[in-house]
């Protein structure tokens, strides 16, 4: 069956998927519905904007940021191949979103590339968190301000997994983070935006967090991340990932960019912890992170 032009862009338009078209300078020329949803953009944002200004601006799993080398779009358009890449794009309202992208190159009659196309799919663990979620609202354990589990239900889960490592030996550890420098964000901004600071980086937590781990709010700008089945290096890889991807994204205020970073303190389950003293040790490499200048992680 031939598909005609109006068929056809209603397809795209309606793709579960991301789809955008630059054309040879990188400027944007076509959103779906899609993209604005994963994204946050509308089309009226960013039709006529380069993909570098201030919306996709993609970064890898080290934080780095692609617009200014390794891109797989711009790699496209350089030799026309096309190629595929699991990376962290800007949301609008600030926090990181993992997307797997596929990108392809459009052409001229000579094959010289003139433009790419670049479609994206949103792979955070959505609907399990969702899941998550309803259950908590059920318990009465959600932090209503960041849709996070609250306290009592994180020292509830902390106690099936020392159960849970007792019966079956599956390794766990936790990740203790503070936003750094947050009560300056409420001197100067206000109460309403420290929140927004607090949403976003719980945002950035559960949109990159593994299936099986939970993510909470411990209190005030403290955040707990409860991590299954996990090593030491992969807990410090896990951890050292989320500290970049807060810090590489901003939150718009007005005409100002925001910029967030936290400490973290990551520390494994060992024989002879109780609750009280894995925290406590998570909570003493948490303030080494602070004391040694912020905006890192410290194991131990």
């Amino acid at each position: 069956m031939d598909l005609d032009q109006g068929s056809f862009e209603k397809i795209i338009k309606n793709l579960h998927d991301g789809l955008y078209f630059v054309d040879r300078t990188r400027t944007i020329t076509y959103w779906n519905k899609a993209a604005a949803r994963i994204s946050g953009f509308t089309a009226a944002e960013v039709l006529g904007k380069a993909c570098s200004d201030n919306i996709l601006n993609h970064v890898d799993s080290d934080g780095n940021q692609l617009c200014f080398g390794g891109c797989p779009l711009a790699e496209t358009m350089t030799d026309a191949k096309p190629r595929e890449a699991e990376v962290y794009l800007h949301h609008k309202d600030g926090h990181r979103v993992p997307v797997s992208v596929r990108v392809g190159a459009v052409t001229d009659e000579t094959g010289e590339a003139i433009g790419a196309v670049e479609v994206f799919t949103d792979i955070s663990n959505r609907s399990s968190y969702e899941l998550k979620l309803k259950e908590l609202e059920q318990m009465a354990r959600l932090d209503r301000l960041t849709q996070l589990a609250n306290r009592n239900h994180m020292e509830t889960e902390l106690q099936i997994r020392f159960e849970e490592k007792k019966r079956y030996h599956v390794p766990f550890g936790v990740l203790f983070m503070d936003i750094d420098n947050f009560k300056s964000f409420n001197d100067t901004y206000g109460h309403a935006v420290g929140d927004e600071v607090l949403r976003y980086v719980a945002r950035t937590l559960v949109k990159n967090s593994r299936p099986f781990d939970l993510y909470g709010r411990w209190g005030g700008e403290e955040f707990l991340g409860i991590i299954r089945n996990i090593t030491g290096r992969d807990l410090e890889h896990l951890g050292n990932r989320l500290r970049l991807l807060v810090e590489s994204s901003s939150l718009a205020h007005g005409e100002e960019k925001l910029n967030v970073t936290i400490s973290v303190g990551a520390t494994l389950f060992k024989e002879g912890d109780t609750v009280d003293t894995l925290i406590e040790r998570a909570d003493r490499l948490l303030y080494q992170s602070k004391n040694a200048g912020r905006n890192r992680l410290t194991t131990g």
